[in-house]
């Protein structure tokens, strides 16, 4: 079996540039199950009714959220689709499930959403503490575990990372927009990469209008972020499963 996880839908442009490739890679690495992440798909800032509907037009399986996931109000009109998490760790009692359990070629596949603490400027419950109870519900009830740390500090990552290993089948880091070259097989056999990278504009500042980012650092005044224009990009890790162990036997990155 694999996985497909696509790095950070960055606007419109993001989304169309996922849609338009998606087919693409299904076909040639013949893949089973795909997980996006996409609280950047409107304009940067959270996710709308139609990014979501344009999103499920291309067969996704599962769409990951992180900081910005109530950054629009239509999240509420979808937030209890079976097909979109939210981070686990924020608050308990808020709409919406921080992970899911899917169903592909027999095999019981959980998604789980984790938000980072390290500079995210986001009240959330401790990563850590919440995904050790998540596991333990989980663990006797599904074939695989996959998790999407949407954290900002890699040393974060790395930490869950060795935290999770052996426990879940894999692990990828959403949020920095820089995918890493970090892919490895951990020690007790958990799949792991630091980031994914993102999905959209190829020349800005992790998908931003280069412009209006340098002027925010040259002045250090308010300055509104946009969308970046012109030719997009995709990242995304492709994780080949074994069909009876359940365990990754490989990582493969995509820079397309």
């Amino acid at each position: 079996m694999k996985i497909l996880a696509i790095g950070d839908l960055v606007g419109n442009t993001g989304i169309k540039k996922m849609k338009s490739t998606l087919n693409k890679i299904r076909e040639k690495e013949q893949i089973d199950f795909t997980i996006v992440n996409a609280e950047n798909s409107a304009e940067g800032m959270g996710i709308t009714n139609k990014n979501f509907e344009d999103i499920l037009e291309a067969k996704v399986d599962t769409i990951t959220m992180g900081n910005h996931t109530w950054g629009k109000k239509d999240i509420f009109q979808f937030i209890d689709n079976p097909k979109i998490i939210r981070p686990a760790n924020y608050a308990e009692g808020i709409v919406g499930k921080g992970y899911n359990i899917y169903r592909c070629k027999n095999k019981k596949i959980a998604v789980i959403n984790l938000i980072g603490r390290v500079d995210m400027n986001v009240l959330s419950e401790n990563p850590f503490i919440v995904i050790e109870k998540i596991i333990k519900e989980l663990k006797d009830n599904v074939d695989m575990i996959f998790l999407d740390f949407h954290a900002e500090a890699t040393a974060e990552k790395i930490a869950m990372g060795y935290f999770v290993d052996g426990k879940i089948t894999a692990m990828f880091g959403t949020h920095t927009h820089v995918q890493t070259a970090d892919e490895k097989i951990l020690p007790k056999g958990t799949a792991y990469i630091t980031d994914i990278g993102m999905t959209g504009p190829k020349n800005s500042v992790i998908g931003m209008d280069i412009e209006a980012s340098l002027k925010r650092f040259e002045t250090t005044l308010p300055e509104r972020y946009k969308i970046a224009t012109g030719e997009s990009i995709f990242n995304g890790v492709i994780f080949n499963i074994d069909d009876i162990t359940n365990k990754v036997n490989s990582i493969k990155r995509l820079q397309l």
